[in-house]
């Protein structure tokens, strides 16, 4: 039977490789047929060398894309059938005993071994392919003092997490998962509220927004919408890159809208309220609660299968992990799951990003109707041209790949809402 699951799992892979790989061919043949002409809804904002410029952008992030597909596929096999993942078990047994000590022990050898991979890459991405296209303005001592910080943040957080699961796995019986998944909720909440005060601080530097017009059309458009904050900050987003962006971060009480400075600096007073306006849509429209019931609901399902995959013994074997004396096998479970997971998630992510869109679009409708749809035209288009996003994305891809709906149709959707608005 482990030789026809381990088949089936290995078709699988193939699959997923292939279906990755298909739709990023597809995507770079689509944005080059379309690179000499900007899509006329566009033509007179973006000039077409900057047009150019975002197509060769999109084509060098597929290309870059494809090559940790290629990475990670390799891993995959290295640690499952390549034996790598046997042999780091039983390196973990011999060093630490059959204990508490073998499954953390394996964790961690797992994990900072896929992020030593994942660091050069990484490294790729901001001091060649980002800085080739003008966007990076990190220096590598900053790159590599986030890099540890993140490693550091991620033990003092994830480790009482997973030992609380591993000790659970081992101790509370078939049900383990439902307690699990009560502590994975509770962690999960805890630190929404808990990142932007003690987490966020860490890497970037918060600045409560002055006094002056920006605040005044800011505090009216909160008045008139309803929402509360512990405040509006500007965030040093051009110590790292000169993408802009706005977001909302924590929940209750600790709620805070948070600008990029990159954005301020470059949008009008009406065009940053619009972009604030369809944030606030997002909440008003209860899609940030939506997304996260529907975050800890799919948390629960994942973690029932694994609590059913941790009692079957073909699960391992059929991947090539058979079972020794002293091996960490929770952990095994743990990371076995994590491998094979995304397998079947990429499936279902058009149901994602369809699901995301309408929000999207929800939220668009919002702004239109509590600020203006032009401003917020005025906005995107100025974000498309500054972050060399692509205007004619490959149907296809987007539906895998992109939250947000394609320009052509948002841009368009938009200056129906204005048009109405002025009718």
């Amino acid at each position: 039977m482990s030789t026809d699951l381990s088949l089936a799992f290995a078709l699988l892979l193939a699959a997923h490789l292939v279906l990755r790989l298909w739709l990023s061919v597809r995507q770079m043949r689509h944005v080059a047929r379309h690179a000499d002409a900007v899509p006329a809804e566009f033509a007179e904002a973006i000039p077409l060398a900057d047009h150019h410029k975002a197509a060769l952008y999109t084509i060098a992030k597929q290309r870059l894309g494809m090559q940790e597909t290629l990475v990670g596929a390799a891993l995959f096999v290295a640690l499952t059938w390549g034996g790598g993942l046997q042999w780091l078990a039983l390196q973990a047994a011999a060093l630490a005993g059959n204990g508490l000590g073998a499954q953390l022990l394996l964790l961690a050898m797992v994990f900072g071994l896929l992020g030593l991979i994942e660091l050069p890459i990484d490294y790729w991405r901001q001091f060649g392919l980002e800085a080739r296209f003008g966007f990076n303005r990190m220096s590598p001592a900053l790159f590599f003092a986030d890099a540890l910080k993140s490693l550091l943040v991620g033990v003092v957080l994830g480790l009482p997490l997973v030992l609380l699961v591993l000790s659970l796995m081992r101790h509370a019986g078939t049900y383990w998962w439902v307690l699990a998944w009560l502590g994975w909720a509770a962690f999960s909440l805890t630190l929404s509220v808990a990142y932007p005060a003690l987490i966020a601080p860490l890497f970037n530097r918060f600045t409560p927004l002055g006094e002056g017009p920006l605040r005044e059309r800011i505090g009216a458009l909160l008045t008139r919408t309803g929402f509360r904050s512990s405040g509006v900050y500007t965030m040093d987003g051009s110590r790292r890159s000169s993408h802009g962006n706005a977001y909302f971060t924590g929940m209750g009480a600790a709620k805070r809208i948070v600008f990029f400075d990159t954005l301020v600096a470059r949008l009008q007073l009406d065009e940053i309220e619009a972009v604030l306006a369809h944030e606030l849509g997002h909440f008003r429209l209860h899609h940030i609660r939506a997304r996260i019931v529907g975050s800890l609901l799919l948390a629960l399902g994942w973690l029932a299968v694994l609590g059913w995959l941790c009692t079957q013994d073909w699960f391992a074997a059929s991947l090539g992990v058979h079972a020794a004396p002293g091996m960490p096998e929770q952990a095994l479970a743990l990371v076995l799951f994590a491998l094979v997971m995304p397998l079947f998630t990429f499936l279902f992510a058009p149901l994602q990003s369809a699901y995301s869109r309408r929000h999207e679009f929800q939220a668009d409708a919002f702004a239109a109707q509590h600020s203006s749809a032009a401003s917020l035209v005025r906005a995107l288009v100025k974000l498309y041209h500054d972050n060399a996003a692509t205007l004619t994305p490959d149907p296809l891809h987007s539906a895998f790949h992109d939250s947000h709906p394609p320009a052509s149709i948002r841009i368009a959707r938009l200056r129906g809402l204005a048009g109405s608005a002025n009718a």
